[in-house]
C-alpha cells in the first residue's frame, strides 16, 4: 500500500486556484501526490482511490456532507504538475485517430483535395500514423456553421459557390465572388454554409477566411455567433492565435458567448499551447460559462500530448461539475493507457465505458487493436479486428482501418483479403491505407501496384496521396525511386505542402543525406507561407544530435521556435543529446528550460547531469 499524505497542491492561475482531492498513480502518469480537503477524512487506500478515480467514479469519502469538501474556483495553470511525463513519444501526434468521424462521406468528398498555396496550416501537425481527417474541433465547427438539415443534405452535395471559388485564379478570390454576385447567383445561408464546409474539408482555410471577410464587407450575411466563431477559427488557423485573440475584441459583446471562447480554446490545443489554453479556460470560468465536455476534452487532449500528469485534474473537475464523459473522453483515456503499455488498465477503461452505456465505435476498436498489437497480444488484437470486420465486412469504412492494422500484425494474407474487397471499386482513402500496409510489410511492388490503381481512378491526386508512397520509399531507403516519384509529382502539377516536405525530409534522412534534407526544409520554409510539420524538424535535429553537431542542432531548435512551435521536452532531450555526444558542456541549459516552463523528468535529469559544466567527479576532486 502506498503511504497517503495530506498536502496542499494548489493549481495557481490568474489569481484562482483549485482545491480538491488528488490520488497518486503511476499507471496513468499522474503525479505522486496527495489529497487535500477541508476537514474531510479519506477512508480508502490510494490504490482504491486510483481505481475508482480513473474510471470516473468518486474516489473520496467525507465524514459529513459534501459541503465539508471545499472547492474554490477551478482553474488550470501551466505551473501545476508541470513536471513532464517520462514518455514523450506521442508529442508530435496530432491524435487524428481519436478525432475521426465514423462516416465515410467526409473522406470521399475530400478525395480530390489538394494542398493549396493558401492553406496556411497552423493546426496540429500530423505524425506518421495520422490520417488526415476532420478533428473533433473541426466537426464541432462544422456543426456551428451548418444547420442540421443543411448538414445532412450537404453530405453528398457540392456547392456551386465552392466550385466558383475553386476556379478562381491566384490566391485572391474576391474578383470571383464579385462576379458571382453580379451574375445574380444564389447567396443563401445554405449555399454559403455548404461552400464553407467543402473548403474546410479540404483544409483550404485561407480561401474560407477570404469568403467570410467578403461576406461581411459586402453585407451579404447577417452575422450571428456561429459566423463569428467560424471567422475566429479561420483567423487562428491562417494568421495565428494572437490575431485571433485580437479579433474577439471586435466581435459585438452580445455575440461573445461560450462558443467563441470554446473555439479559441480548441485552436490553442491544436497549436499545443498549454499556457494560452489554460488562460482561455480560466477566462471562460471568469465569464461564468458552463463547463462542457467539449472544453474538458480539449484539455485532456492537450495534456495527453504534453503533460499527462494533469489529466487527473481535468477528470476531477468534470466529476465536480457533473460533466459526463463522452466517447471522445474515453478514447483519450484508452489511448493514454495504451501508450503507457498498461493494457490491463486500458481494458478496465473499456469495461467502464461499456458499463456507462457507451459502446466503442470502430475508431475506438482500432485504437484498442493497435495497442494490443504493439504489446505483442496478437490473439487479442485479432479478436478486435474480427469484431471490426463484422459479418462479411459489410462496413467498407472499416477497410482503411483494418489494412494497416493487419500489416502491423504481419498478416499479409489478411491484408490481401481485405484489399480484394475494395479493389474492384476502391476509395482513395482505402488505396492510401493499402499502400501504407504493403509498405509496412516491405512489399514494395504491391504498394506500387495500388498506387497505379489510385492514379488511374480519374481523380487528380494531391500531394497527400503521393506522400504515402514516398514514405514507403523513405522507410526502405529507396532514394532513387523517391526522386522519380517527386519528378512525377511535379509533372502532374501537384502542389507541394507540409506533408510532402515531411516525406521528402525523411526520404533523404533515411538515405543518410541529412544536409540535403535540411536544405529542402529550409527552402520550403522560405518559399512558402505554410509551416513545416514538427516531425520534419525533429527528424533532422535528431540526426545532428547523433553526430554531436551542436551548431546545427541549435540551429534546428531555433528554426522550430521561429516557425511557432512551443518548446517541448523532446526538443530539449534531443538538443542535450547533441552536447552529450559532442562531449561538451551545455552552459545555461537549465535556465533555458526554466524560461520555457520545461521541467526535467528522470531521463532528462540524467542527461543534464552529463552536460553540467560544474559537476564534480572523483577525478576532479583529486585534482582540486
Amino acid at each position: 500500500m502506498w503511504a497517503l499524505r495530506r498536502a496542499s497542491i494548489p493549481l495557481r492561475s490568474q489569481g484562482f486556484s483549485i482545491r480538491t482531492s488528488r490520488a497518486c498513480c503511476a499507471k496513468l502518469e499522474i503525479p505522486s501526490s496527495c489529497i487535500e480537503e477541508d476537514k474531510a477524512g479519506v477512508l480508502e487506500s490510494p490504490q482504491e482511490a486510483y481505481d475508482r478515480w480513473l474510471y470516473l467514479k468518486r474516489f473520496y469519502h467525507t465524514e459529513h456532507a459534501s459541503s465539508k469538501f471545499s472547492v474554490g474556483r477551478c482553474s488550470f495553470s501551466s505551473q501545476a504538475g508541470a513536471k513532464s511525463s517520462g514518455e514523450e513519444d506521442d508529442l508530435e501526434d496530432g491524435f487524428s485517430e481519436l478525432e475521426t468521424t465514423s462516416g465515410v462521406q467526409a473522406n470521399q468528398d475530400s478525395n480530390g483535395a489538394d494542398e493549396s498555396d493558401d492553406e496556411l496550416i497552423s493546426g496540429p501537425e500530423l505524425s506518421d500514423e495520422d490520417v488526415e481527417e476532420p478533428s473533433q474541433n473541426e466537426l464541432e465547427l462544422s456543426d456551428i456553421e451548418t444547420d442540421p438539415i443543411e448538414k445532412k443534405s450537404s453530405r453528398r452535395a457540392q456547392s456551386e459557390l465552392f466550385k466558383a471559388i475553386m476556379a478562381a485564379p491566384g490566391l485572391s478570390i474576391h474578383t470571383a465572388l464579385d462576379k458571382w454576385l453580379e451574375e445574380g447567383h444564389d447567396l443563401s445561408r445554405a449555399e454559403i454554409s455548404l461552400a464553407m464546409l467543402n473548403l474546410r474539408k479540404r483544409r483550404m482555410y485561407g480561401r474560407a477566411l477570404q469568403l467570410s471577410e467578403w461576406l461581411e464587407a459586402k453585407k451579404q450575411l447577417d452575422f450571428v455567433e456561429r459566423d463569428y466563431a467560424s471567422r475566429l477559427d479561420l483567423i487562428s488557423k491562417v494568421r495565428g492565435l494572437q490575431r485571433a485573440e485580437s479579433y474577439i475584441e471586435k466581435i459585438p459583446k452580445s455575440f461573445r458567448g461560450e462558443v467563441i471562447y470554446r473555439t479559441l480554446l480548441a485552436n490553442c490545443v491544436a497549436d499545443n499551447n498549454v499556457k494560452k489554453a489554460e488562460v482561455v479556460f480560466n477566462k471562460m470560468k471568469d465569464l461564468d460559462f458552463p463547463i462542457t465536455s467539449f472544453s474538458c476534452n480539449q484539455l485532456l487532449l492537450l495534456y495527453k500530448r504534453l503533460d499527462k500528469k494533469k489529466i487527473a485534474d481535468v477528470l476531477l473537475l468534470m466529476e465536480k461539475e457533473s460533466v459526463k464523459p463522452t466517447l471522445f473522453t474515453y478514447k483519450i483515456l484508452i489511448d493514454t493507457k495504451g501508450q503507457s503499455n498498461d493494457i490491463t488498465g486500458m481494458d478496465q477503461i473499456v469495461e467502464t465505458m461499456k458499463a456507462e452505456g457507451i459502446e466503442p465505435d470502430i475508431n475506438t476498436l482500432a485504437i484498442i487493436a493497435r495497442h494490443y498489437a504493439s504489446g505483442g497480444l496478437t490473439e487479442k488484437a485479432e479478436a478486435v479486428l474480427k469484431e471490426m470486420e463484422g459479418d462479411n465486412l459489410k462496413d467498407r469504412f472499416a477497410c482503411r482501418l483494418l489494412l494497416p492494422l493487419y500489416a502491423q500484425l504481419g498478416k499479409a494474407d489478411d491484408v490481401r483479403r481485405v484489399w480484394k474487397i475494395c479493389e474492384s471499386n476502391p476509395w482513395l482513402e482505402e488505396c492510401m491505407a493499402a499502400i501504407e500496409a504493403w509498405g509496412r510489410l516491405k512489399k514494395i511492388e504491391e504498394a506500387e501496384a495500388v498506387f497505379d490503381i489510385m492514379s488511374k481512378m480519374g481523380k487528380k491526386l494531391s500531394s497527400k496521396h503521393y506522400s504515402v508512397l514516398l514514405k514507403v520509399y523513405a522507410s526502405q531507403k529507396m532514394l532513387t525511386k523517391g526522386k522519380d516519384l517527386i519528378k512525377r509529382m511535379g509533372e502532374s502539377g501537384c502542389r507541394i505542402g507540409p506533408l510532402t516536405w515531411d516525406a521528402l525530409v525523411k526520404l533523404y534522412v533515411e538515405a543518410g543525406e541529412v544536409e540535403k534534407a535540411d536544405s529542402i526544409l529550409h527552402k520550403a520554409t522560405q518559399q512558402n507561407q505554410m509551416r513545416p510539420m514538427f516531425s520534419s524538424f525533429m527528424a533532422i535535429m535528431e540526426q545532428y544530435a547523433k553526430r554531436g553537431d551542436i551548431h546545427n542542432a541549435e540551429k534546428m531548435f531555433h528554426r522550430m521556435r521561429q516557425s511557432g512551435y512551443v518548446a517541448r521536452l523532446r526538443q530539449f532531450q534531443t538538443l542535450i543529446q547533441a552536447y552529450i555526444n559532442a562531449k561538451a558542456p551545455a552552459y545555461g541549459i537549465r535556465e533555458r528550460m526554466k524560461a520555457d516552463n520545461i521541467f526535467p523528468n528522470k531521463t532528462l535529469a540524467a542527461q543534464l547531469a552529463q552536460v553540467d559544466a560544474f559537476r564534480r567527479t572523483a577525478m576532479s576532486d583529486l585534482l582540486d
